[in-house]
């Protein structure tokens, strides 16, 4: 996409992936003006619900990949899962500001990790491995606990393994067999962990959303706040190596880069390319959200200076906390809920999210107090 090139309603947006994020997406665009087509095999996905138009296809279906390109003006995604040759056909046509690098390096745990040690950021030690006599060679030189994870898929903690002393070699082993290229990794025992979401603009220009801070369950983010507790020292230290890594990797669009803190230094962990789970709170504590912002992007508008209105803190519904946020709603005044039309209420599955924000931090922790002592979130 030329950089000149700009994006205006009633124009269309394309959206490989139907999931919550997609359907976020189309809901800032919505309210811009624009037309909005999704790409998803399900039928009346969350995006569908609220978008134009749905190809129901496969995500590497190129028939569909070259139906979505030709109606639209210009495609993102919501998920890194995109297929490279469908991305790569999408980016030729100049209909793709992200591009297709930024995908190839997020799918693969090892280009990812490699990237960021290239580029001398702070990762944690890290040792590829393809099988496991490799495996078992490798451990040897790794102090626990450590993990060991696929290199490519996996998320919300799957795919990976703690590995908390050499009772578990064997277990790292027999994955490292099963799974052929994996990663191992030195455990970070970290004092919390935080995300920087940004977005940045095709022409260079970037802007930061203010830093997370995330506290999971069962490898399932639970719960994010902001601001984030975190000292000057890591905050500088976090934006830094983020507009190191953004201006590397040419991002446009929005995308967020998890990180570890310990004490005052920072390992970098995974990134998303796309908005994240952790930047959900900025769609009523912030002057713009993560996804309007992404829609500007994309389509070569100006990016808008962000504020934090308020403190915020968002806690996520999963499948098995549904009913009693149902019940939370009408019983009290307080929280954003925000329902993603999942047509199953699965355990450990992303159904929502609530959003509170308060002038201080003291009135918005009455606030989720009060919430959920209404449900059992």
């Amino acid at each position: 996409m030329q950089k000149n090139k700009t994006i205006l309603p009633p124009q269309m947006i394309g959206i490989i992936g139907g999931g919550q994020l997609g359907r976020m997406m189309t809901l800032s665009a919505k309210y811009m003006g624009y037309r909005v087509a999704v790409l998803d095999p399900t039928p009346g996905c969350p995006t569908a619900q609220v978008a134009d138009k749905q190809i129901v296809a496969a995500y590497d279906d190129m028939d569909a990949i070259k139906e979505l390109t030709e109606i639209s003006d210009v495609v993102t995604y919501e998920f890194e899962n995109v297929d490279l040759k469908a991305a790569t056909y999408i980016e030729q046509r100049g209909k793709l500001p992200q591009g297709a690098y930024a995908l190839e390096i997020t799918q693969n745990r090892e280009k990812e990790k490699q990237l960021m040690k290239d580029a001398n950021l702070p990762v944690p030690k890290f040792s590829i491995v393809t099988n496991g006599k490799e495996c078992e060679a490798a451990l040897a030189d790794f102090t626990y606990p450590a993990v060991i994870k696929t290199c490519s898929g996996g998320y919300d903690g799957k795919g990976q393994i703690k590995l908390t002393s050499s009772a578990d070699q064997q277990q790292a082993i027999d994955f490292a067999e099963k799974n052929q290229h994996c990663i191992i990794e030195h455990w970070v025992t970290f004092d919390k962990e935080i995300s920087v979401v940004f977005t940045r603009a095709a022409s260079g220009a970037i802007t930061f959303f203010p830093i997370a801070e995330n506290d999971h369950k069962d490898h399932i983010l639970y719960q994010t706040t902001v601001p984030a507790g975190i000292n000057e020292t890591i905050e500088r230290k976090a934006y830094d190596a983020t507009k190191i890594l953004a201006d590397k990797m040419n991002i446009v669009g929005t995308f967020a880069i998890e990180m570890f803190v310990q004490g005052d230094d920072i390992y970098l962990n995974e990134m998303a390319p796309r908005p994240h789970n952790s930047g959900h709170y900025t769609i009523e504590a912030c002057n713009v959200s993560q996804f309007t912002q992404h829609v500007r992007a994309i389509c070569g508008l100006p990016l808008t200076e962000i504020q934090l209105l308020q403190p915020a803190t968002m806690i996520n519904v999963l499948g098995e906390d549904l009913a009693g946020v149902l019940q939370a709603m009408s019983s009290t005044p307080n929280g954003f809920v925000h329902l993603y039309g999942k047509d199953e209420a699965k355990t450990k599955r992303k159904m929502g999210h609530v959003t509170f924000i308060a002038e201080t931090e003291a009135k918005r922790t009455d606030q989720v107090d009060q919430f959920l002592q209404k449900t059992v979130l």
